[in-house]
């Protein structure tokens, strides 16, 4: 049973009585099981808001910290019309992961609610998604989904609830630092996403714990099939939630037709090469789909010119940079500068030797060491000292390593 204050918030939740959790004799899986105890600054017995998806990873996360011995709630948000989305592999959110969220919480026998965060949702993350891509830039739209609803409205929820932490399923790991909690980077590198959360705040961080941090994948697909969780086998999730079709221009034309203005497609001299349907159609980088025919060598996406409809291209060698410039960056560390660390362009680089000066109004600049390619607007620069995230920024601009010589 579950009670509403003001506003629909939940105030009051009594948990259905539990099941037995089946325990296995596999070192690995006792191993796994145990980790979460560690470092966890948790007491026994406190309440715990879990973020369940409805995937096996978020699954884990509340089964582990139900074992630890806490008093767990389990939370779904429905963030969109998950209506196209139904029982479709690789997308989620959809219909088919909140019915496989509340099956897994009662078998593990602790309350589940799910809450209608759609039109949130929408003003926070599918609105700047779609104006970034109309800008000419290339969104990240789940680092806006962690920084605006998990790690903001649902974090404020868990302390309306009372509760002592926040747990979500992603691949980071917490460490208590000499000078207060830290984001790291996931023992198991495949599975790392301390690039979409490296906008949480100190103070996030002080309240969110991530029980998969120390563990491989296939300990958490281990311990799901080891308790008879429907979820142990479910695909992860590949396409972003809210386009489950995999065609971004089609939602961005739909919530922004003016960023589907025809336009030139033009080498670096300004020479016309073609014509294009729109610029939302374009990433820095992109090869292939450029509807151009008798060039005598490859030609990639190296500029977009949004106000201008203008797609510009050009050979592999002009997309490398060595400047970058950066906006709203947001510190898990000191940033007095300039500092020296590696730093990552996209979710799936591996991080470079770089130098970065802050500035001020939240703007710094990046200096790489050798160079890098296709670095987009738009995407995020997450800055490393060996597994340690510092923090990180939205790209602006990158300088041409030819210019930069």
């Amino acid at each position: 049973m579950c009670k509403f204050g003001k506003g629909g918030v939940l105030t009051k939740c009594v948990a259905p009585a539990p099941r037995s959790l089946r325990r296995s004799d596999s070192g690995t899986i006792r191993r796994a099981m145990e980790l979460p105890v560690q470092n966890s600054a948790l007491k026994q017995g406190a309440r715990v808001v879990v973020a369940m998806s409805g995937g096996v990873d978020s699954s884990i996360a509340a089964a582990l910290v139900k074992r630890a011995g806490h008093d767990v709630v389990g939370v779904t948000l429905q963030l969109y019309d998950y209506g196209a989305a139904l029982k479709k592999k690789g997308a989620c959110c959809a219909g088919q992961d909140i019915y496989d969220a509340r099956r897994v919480a009662e078998q593990l026998g602790i309350p589940h609610y799910v809450l209608d965060y759609e039109e949130r949702f929408r003003k926070a993350v599918i609105e700047d998604f779609t104006a970034s891509y109309a800008r000419g830039e290339t969104p990240v739209p789940c680092v806006r989904c962690n920084e605006r609803v998990k790690f903001a409205d649902l974090l404020t929820l868990a302390k309306d609830l009372d509760a002592d932490a926040l747990v979500t399923g992603h691949y980071v790991r917490r460490i208590d630092g000499d000078d207060g909690p830290e984001l790291h980077v996931a023992a198991d590198g495949s599975r790392d996403q301390s690039y979409f959360l490296y906008r949480t705040t100190r103070e996030q961080l002080a309240f969110v714990r991530f029980p998969l941090g120390d563990m491989q994948k296939n300990e958490v697909r281990a311990i799901a099939s080891d308790l008879g969780l429907r979820v142990a086998d479910k695909p992860d999730s590949q396409d972003i939630c809210f386009v489950p079709s995999g065609n971004y221009a089609s939602v961005v034309q739909r919530l922004r037709p003016d960023a589907a203005t025809p336009g030139e497609i033009v080498d670096l001299n300004g020479r016309v090469m073609g014509r294009h349907e729109g610029v939302i159609n374009f990433t820095v980088g992109q090869r292939k789909g450029l509807g151009l025919s008798g060039t005598t060598e490859p030609l990639f996406v190296v500029s977009i010119d949004a106000a201008r409809a203008r797609i510009v291209v050009g050979p592999r060698e002009a997309l490398r940079v060595r400047t970058i410039a950066l906006r709203d960056v947001n510190w898990l560390t000191g940033s007095s500068g300039p500092i020296d660390c590696t730093v990552k362009v996209r979710s799936t680089r591996p991080p470079v030797a770089a130098s970065v000066t802050p500035q001020e109004n939240g703007v710094a600049n990046v200096e790489i060491t050798g160079m890098e390619e296709a670095v987009a607007p738009g995407q995020a620069c997450v800055f490393y000292r060996s597994t340690h995230v510092l923090g990180g920024g939205w790209i602006t601009s990158a300088e041409p390593a030819r210019a930069a010589a």
